[in-house]
């Protein structure tokens, strides 16, 4: 019966959710890839206003880190859209998030467990928790990196821990 019963339990909160996760990924790499793109791209098309707010914000070497962070997000929407390389430019998004948090959003970062609403509120929250899952769970089977996997002989699925 004991057996039974966690047959049920497998298949009802592992098996069927597992299968929502490739589709899931894929809908959030879709929709914040195309969107880190656009706002590379923006940035990118705005140069001097964007080096002017990094200036503002006292970042150093205000004109290099504008041309850097701008097309990094144009990239990295780029390659999140394909699911090309997903994980490996998830690694200098996510710093990039943080130090946009530090920077721009620092009173949101300082007051978090004051104001939650002020933190998820500001403008890398999403795209940093976007990376992070990325980051941490792949591009899923709809990706090119799968396909990579696949074409190389290698599964694109993560290894269950014993």
């Amino acid at each position: 019966m004991i057996a039974k019963l966690d047959r049920w339990y497998d298949l009802a909160t592992t098996r069927i959710f597992d299968r929502l996760r490739s589709p899931l990924l894929l809908a959030l790499r879709l929709i914040f890839g195309w969107g880190l793109f656009q706002t590379g791209k923006g940035k990118l098309e705005n140069i001097e206003r964007f080096t002017d707010f990094l200036a503002h914000l006292h970042i150093p070497m205000p004109a290099a880190n504008a041309y850097f962070v701008a097309s990094l997000e144009c990239v990295g929407g780029l390659l999140l859209l394909l699911g090309l390389a997903s994980r490996l430019i998830c690694i200098p998004l996510v710093i990039n998030f943080i130090v946009a948090y530090l920077t721009a959003d620092l009173e949101a970062v300082k007051g978090f467990f004051k104001d939650q609403d002020a933190f998820t509120n500001a403008a890398p929250f999403l795209y940093l928790l976007v990376s992070l899952i990325v980051l941490a769970f792949g591009p899923g089977l709809f990706s090119l990196d799968a396909l990579i996997a696949r074409l190389r002989g290698r599964s694109p699925r993560p290894r269950a821990s014993a």
